[in-house]
């Protein structure tokens, strides 16, 4: 199976070229992303804990889904077709904003991405793809926030600056 590529874009999130995810994440070029959080009618986040086998933010909890667009695919079709890959879901997306952010990991990898922040709403629970990830579980603002604050190692780089960003 061939590499998965990234978007590269500049600060203005125009694309300025592709590059293979692992270089780039080597080489930790700003390229293009996106982190979806969903939520149900009693206002509880759906929460994921990433795979054990992760390159990198292994075992740590974040947002619903999260992931790139591919070369010539639409930022809001990958975060549907993400949402569904990983966590079996499927609803109505809405764009909240985007942001920058640059976050360097003992492995040698640095995220640098231009994350675009959607949310939805379902009661549904997922079917979680075990490959991407390991749990999950649905938890009210305040009790994630909270959670942040006691343990902030516990959670992905972006999860904690998106969260912020969201309200």
């Amino acid at each position: 199976m061939a590499e998965e590529k990234v978007i590269l874009v500049d600060e203005n999130d125009k694309a300025i070229g592709v590059m293979g995810k692992m270089e780039a994440h080597e080489k930790g070029v700003l390229h293009r992303a996106f982190s979806v959080f969903i939520f149900n009618d009693k206002g509880e986040m759906l929460l994921q804990r990433r795979a054990l086998t992760k390159y990198h933010s292994a075992g740590l909890w974040t947002n619903t889904c999260c992931s790139h667009p591919r070369p010539e695919e639409e930022t809001l079709d990958a975060a549907n077709r993400r949402l569904k890959e990983e966590m079996g879901l499927e609803t109505s997306l809405e764009h909240k904003n985007s942001f920058i952010y640059k976050t360097p990991f003992n492995n040698g990898l640095t995220e640098h991405e231009l994350d675009h922040v959607y949310i939805g709403y379902t009661n549904a629970n997922p079917q979680i793809n075990k490959e991407e990830v390991h749990t999950y579980k649905w938890m009210s603002l305040d009790a994630i926030k909270q959670e942040v604050k006691n343990n902030p190692d516990e959670f992905t780089s972006w999860f904690k600056i998106a969260l912020e960003k969201l309200f």
